[in-house]
């Protein structure tokens, strides 16, 4: 083991834990979006003293962009003494709201039994911290490294990273020769490599009817119940053909193997835009049905579009009156990098190294930042890996370990050995 790595960023663990108790006391919820701007700050002050040169970016005209919520983003750069390449730690700041059931205050970052409490500790602001650590830590070891250092703190993740990873994206900040690599650190565990997700299809459908008086429904034409229509064919054909479906990618839980359809949500009618707390007296004109399709390697996007218009168009035929309209939402293609490829070749030395063992390399059942990394900035050298578990992001009591930090902070120093010196591990 690089020994000179491990004891730097052990050495820091108090610091480790003081910075991830800090950012988890930014309440920077999304939506709508607060606490941006401070902590983005926050984070660049920290970078600056470290000897980074700080840009703040905002994501403007972005969904939920304005004066009161800013999408502000912080990128830190630290040139080394020799050309080289670039490796690239993104993590997004923003978390979901804390809602019921905690036994702690979401936002003080409570220590307690070698844990670090709090909204965000998991997802993903201890992995962040350990980014920032681990980072130092190298440069501490190694002064005169060649390439350059980057670390971005980015909006919007939880809302599907428009005002973040996407708009920089766009302003070329994912993309050669600005960056040669990249490594978010979402809790995925210490000791596996998320190679990508699966993809996914959000969109909306609209059934159409006709307005007419409640009292005299058989002059009008109900959207809702064509909308009934809708929900029954998908459970007599969809649902049963998606469960049919399996893949060759290592998808965790072992559920999310197959493809998936979630029903996001049903709005319909007029309900209290009549009166608040009253019916509408009147016959549905329109319902809306909103799809979150979750797809497979193996699946082509025109089939996961094909498979539910199929079905709305069969009903055009039969049902009597039916009529329809639908909107995609958004789309992305499922990603999976290559385990040969550099990234993942030198996180794995880095497990390889800490843990003894070999790294376990799964594919996340939802999409993140990668996506926007992949198919606006055409980088494909770029993968999850951090500390914390998975089930505990968006739960209460979310909790990220101490050691889990350590040990992922390690293993990110060493991965920047490999990847900007060319380390090679022993053995």
């Amino acid at each position: 083991m690089n020994e000179q790595l491990a004891l730097a960023v052990r050495g820091r663990t108090d610091d480790l834990v003081a910075l991830t108790t800090d950012l988890i006391r930014f309440p920077t919820v999304n939506p709508p979006g607060e606490a941006y701007t401070p902590c983005a700050e926050y984070i660049g002050r920290r970078l600056a003293r470290s000897g980074f040169a700080i840009r703040y970016v905002r994501g403007e005209g972005a969904p939920g962009d304005s004066d009161r919520y800013p999408r502000t983003n912080v990128i830190a750069r630290r040139e080394g003494r020799a050309p080289g390449v670039t490796v690239h730690f993104n993590s997004h700041i923003d978390v979901v709201e804390a809602g019921d059931g905690w036994s702690v205050d979401p936002f003080a970052g409570k220590v307690r039994d070698g844990r670090v409490y709090g909204r965000g500790a998991c997802d993903m602001k201890g992995g962040l911290a350990a980014s920032i650590v681990a980072a130092e830590a190298f440069m501490a070891v190694y002064p005169d490294f060649p390439g350059a250092i980057e670390i971005s703190g980015t909006a919007d993740e939880e809302s599907g990273g428009f005002g973040g990873v996407a708009y920089l994206a766009r302003e070329g900040f994912f993309s050669k020769p600005r960056v040669d690599h990249v490594i978010i650190p979402e809790p995925l565990n210490k000791d596996r490599i998320c190679l990508g997700h699966r993809g996914v299809w959000w969109a909306e459908i609209e059934t159409h009817g006709a307005i007419a008086h409640g009292a005299m429904p058989f002059l009008g034409d109900s959207a809702i119940r064509h909308m009934g229509a809708v929900l029954h064919a998908f459970e007599e054909e969809l649902f049963p053909a998606l469960d049919r479906k399996e893949t060759r990618m290592p998808v965790v839980p072992e559920g999310a193997r197959r493809s998936t359809l979630n029903l996001n949500s049903v709005h319909g009618g007029q309900t209290e835009d009549f009166f608040p707390g009253l019916p509408a007296p009147n016959v549905a004109d329109s319902c809306r049905l909103v799809l979150d399709r979750r797809f497979l390697i193996e699946e082509n996007i025109a089939e996961v579009k094909g498979e539910v218009i199929s079905i709305l168009e069969k009903l055009k035929r039969e049902r009597p009156k039916f009529d329809y309209a639908i909107r995609d939402l958004m789309e992305v293609l499922p990603l999976m990098t290559e385990r040969d490829a550099p990234v993942p070749s030198a996180i794995a030395a880095g497990i390889r190294e800490v843990f003894g063992k070999e790294p376990e390399y799964v594919i996340s059942p939802g999409t993140y930042d990668q996506k926007h990394i992949s198919r606006i900035g055409h980088l494909h050298d770029c993968v999850a890996y951090g500390p914390g578990i998975l089930d505990l992001a968006h739960q209460p009591d979310e909790w990220v370990g101490i050691e889990d930090m350590v040990q992922s902070a390690t293993v990110m120093a060493m991965s920047l050995d490999v990847l900007l010196r060319g380390a090679r591990p022993p053995g």
